[in-house]
């Protein structure tokens, strides 16, 4: 990818080393934000009778109000993701098996930028402006402004507006602080686990979820969370699919629109595209895929969904919810 000559964004906020347990448990309400802190001690070596009492009663209180039990999350050695789901994040999945190469014709490379430092951040930093460039003149053509996202780098778990989430979960999008959280550590996981190497992959990791963003601005991201609360979770499920491989159409809007591709880059991002399509994940972890269970869409509908941004003319040529052929 040529990122040289690119301006890195100023709207990266770097949190990685910053995991750990803090002062105590956290965990967001239902508005996001807040937490409940569970006290710790009285600074006397002990508890006291009244502070057990209290242990006692918050522990069953955040078991019944929240579905967490604090006792499991201690033994696990950490927090786990609030079952709020992708009605609150929007997320790229992430593998956990082992595979070797790509599906995608056409010679993708295999060199990839080393993430695991400062030229990481740079990376991501000039991606994150790559976008912001695109999507400033589509919004200037159609007589809005845009507002730009923030890019959260993080390490091992953060604390979002829509919760606490792992590294596991991959790269997603929180639509109540319009901010994009990433651990580096995918991009290892792509080219390691998913056979899915290359800049351009990466590129593309991030220029998706910035399609989320675009989704939230538009309104979509409320107007399908409200559907999804009327519908059966199989019709939820098909929302979920249509509103990431609209995403995923974004990203290839970014991808042409940029110009930062250079030989072989559509390769690797398509390549990137097919091999987290959920029937591949399935297959993977266990043998066989259940249609009526994806939530992000096959390999084909986001390697088609990414072409068709990628050759696209006018945005509204992403919208996915008007068509029938996913």
């Amino acid at each position: 990818m040529r990122l040289d000559n690119e301006k890195p964004s100023e709207n990266v906020e770097d949190r990685r080393g910053q995991g750990g347990m803090g002062r105590g448990f956290g965990f967001p309400r239902g508005g996001g934000g807040r937490g409940i802190n569970v006290p710790m001690g009285g600074g006397r070596g002990g508890f006291s009778i009244s502070t057990i009492v209290m242990l006692v009663i918050a522990y069953f209180a955040i078991k019944l109000l929240f579905g967490i039990d604090l006792l499991d999350m201690v033994n696990s050695g950490g927090m786990q993701a609030p079952n709020s789901g992708s009605n609150t994040e929007m997320t790229i999945p992430r593998g956990n098996t082992d595979v070797a190469g790509g599906d995608v014709q056409g010679g993708a490379t295999t060199t990839a930028t080393d993430v695991t430092g400062d030229a990481g951040k740079d990376f991501v930093q000039r991606v994150l402006g790559s976008t912001e460039r695109v999507w400033d003149g589509v919004f200037r053509q159609m007589g809005q402004i845009y507002r730009k996202p923030t890019l959260v780098l993080f390490t091992g778990f953060v604390q979002s507006a829509c919760g606490s989430a792992q590294s596991q979960m991959g790269p997603f999008y929180c639509p109540r602080d319009q901010k994009v959280y990433i651990d580096l550590s995918f991009y290892q996981d792509m080219k390691n686990k998913l056979g899915a190497p290359g800049d351009a992959a990466q590129g593309y990791v991030i220029a998706h979820e910035v399609g989320h963003h675009l989704q939230n601005l538009f309104g979509k991201a409320d107007e399908v969370q409200a559907k999804r609360m009327q519908v059966s979770k199989e019709e939820g499920n098909l929302l979920s699919v249509r509103m990431e491989l609209q995403a995923d159409c974004y990203a290839g809007i970014w991808g042409k629109q940029s110009n930062v591709f250079e030989d072989g880059d559509i390769e690797e991002a398509l390549n990137a595209a097919s091999a987290i399509g959920d029937d591949r994940l399935q297959k993977r972890s266990q043998g066989y895929a259940v249609p009526e269970s994806f939530t992000h869409g096959s390999s084909e509908q986001r390697v088609r969904w990414f072409r068709t941004g990628y050759q696209a003319t006018d945005i509204r040529q992403c919208d996915t919810f008007a068509t029938d052929q996913l």
